[in-house]
């Protein structure tokens, strides 16, 4: 295995402590069971595993990874295809087209990364052969049995008669394994409690009257100003409610829970990443297992009902022993066993000054991996715009259809006015606010 080759795809200088230790534990056949927080690197340990498990002589799916969102399964993917040079890869995920996905598993791949439920639709339907499967990943175990994709897994798994590695990754401690994950005598790698990963938070409450709720939440979001922040709430309507309070104050921000359709979601995520964004309310759909980068401060407007839960919302901020702020808004009648008694009450200001809007916005264009586009020649194309300069773009991404870029909003007209004159890479475009 190139471990340097595939360091160097990641952008990283060395693998950390947790990495090294699976990394050591490579070329034996015993089970896995990989305890680490939100943001260790868990995604990179457990594919260089899979990775010493390839049989290239064999043809067809040699690694399934099971992850409980399609959020989870789509970053996976991307890290996958830095690590796994040269292996093909395939997501399936509910939402997203089952006649393309059986399409993508007739052409072999090596990595099937999905959701319980559309794998196993697949099995059933034979759409993949699972003869050369050796190596299953079940990723935020604990996350996928909480969403009752026990039936699936357990069905899943029964197929699965050349498994020769069960690896179960989780963000909490799991004191019993489901007996239908076969996993025996597995070797325990725990990092939980290691005080080089563990988060550096400091919690404060915001003490309010019932109805002052929202106006609390929006003293908390001017006291924070322009930093990026996460508000979690228990249900989607709360989430929409407070979207509609910052829209009509003119606060850019996104939304993100389960009753979204997927392209709205994975855009919220992505211009949370680029930072046109810096404000993104959600459900716990965003407490682990995306990718999500660092946060300023996380809001508490609703507290969940399990410590755990408060735990994975904390995970986003403070990754990696940064710091992080966290906050939450509590009535004078609500009461939550696990939290601290003694917390240090945030006293606000009620003269409020809203936050300054990042001066981005993100615009989309209708080309991408498959007509050759890269960010090179987006980054070339912009800066040929007349008053277009370095620092005008942002952060680019590139899908396969279509690319996102960060632009200075009082530029944004002249590329979109630009796209309908001038060619990329020889094909004419279409730039869009996005």
């Amino acid at each position: 295995m190139q471990i340097e080759a595939i360091l160097t795809r990641m952008g990283i200088s060395s693998l950390n402590e947790m990495q090294q230790e699976v990394v050591q534990s490579l070329g034996t056949d015993s089970d896995m069971i990989l305890h680490a927080p939100t943001g260790s690197g868990k995604t990179l340990a457990f594919l260089l595993a899979a990775l010493s498990h390839f049989d290239e002589r064999k043809k067809g799916v040699q690694c399934l990874i099971l992850v409980p969102t399609r959020e989870l399964a789509l970053q996976i993917e991307s890290v996958a295809k830095k690590v796994l040079h040269g292996k093909r890869t395939v997501c399936c995920y509910g939402g997203h087209s089952t006649r393309v996905e059986k399409n993508a598993l007739q052409h072999s791949p090596d990595i099937l990364i999905g959701t319980p439920g559309r794998v196993a639709h697949h099995i059933r339907k034979e759409n993949f052969l699972v003869d050369h499967l050796n190596t299953l990943v079940l990723d935020e175990f604990d996350k996928s049995l909480e969403l009752g994709f026990e039936e699936d897994m357990s069905f899943i798994i029964r197929e699965l008669s050349q498994l020769k590695r069960r690896i179960l990754t989780s963000a909490t401690t799991m004191e019993q394994i489901p007996a239908f994950t076969g996993v025996t005598t597995p070797a325990v790698i725990d990092y939980l409690n290691d005080d080089e990963s563990s988060p550096d938070l400091t919690i404060k409450r915001i003490t309010c009257k019932p109805k002052e709720k929202l106006n609390a939440l929006l003293q908390l979001i001017c006291f924070i100003g322009s930093k990026r922040m996460l508000i979690f709430c228990n249900h989607r309507d709360a989430v929409d409610h407070i979207s509609q309070l910052l829209m009509n104050r003119e606060l850019v921000h996104d939304v993100f829970h389960g009753g979204m359709e997927q392209p709205d979601r994975e855009l919220s995520l992505l211009k949370f990443r680029n930072g046109t964004s810096q404000i993104l309310i959600t459900t716990d759909l965003a407490a682990r297992g995306l990718d999500i980068p660092e946060v300023d401060s996380i809001i508490h407007y609703q507290l969940p009902y399990k410590e755990e839960v408060f735990t994975h919302r904390n995970g986003r901020t403070a990754r990696m022993k940064a710091s992080g702020n966290v906050f939450v808004i509590l009535t004078t009648d609500e009461k939550y066993d696990y939290l601290p008694i003694d917390l240090e009450e945030q006293v606000l200001d009620e003269d409020i000054q809203f936050p300054v809007n990042s001066p981005y916005m993100t615009l989309h264009i209708n080309a991408g991996k498959k007509d050759k586009i890269n960010k090179i020649d987006i980054v070339g194309y912009l800066l040929k715009i007349p008053g277009m300069e370095k620092d005008d773009v942002g952060i680019i991404e590139v899908k396969e259809t279509m690319a996102f870029v960060a632009v200075s909003r009082d530029k944004a007209p002249l590329a979109m006015k630009h796209s309908s004159q001038v060619k990329m890479k020889n094909k004419k475009v279409k730039i869009t606010r996005s």
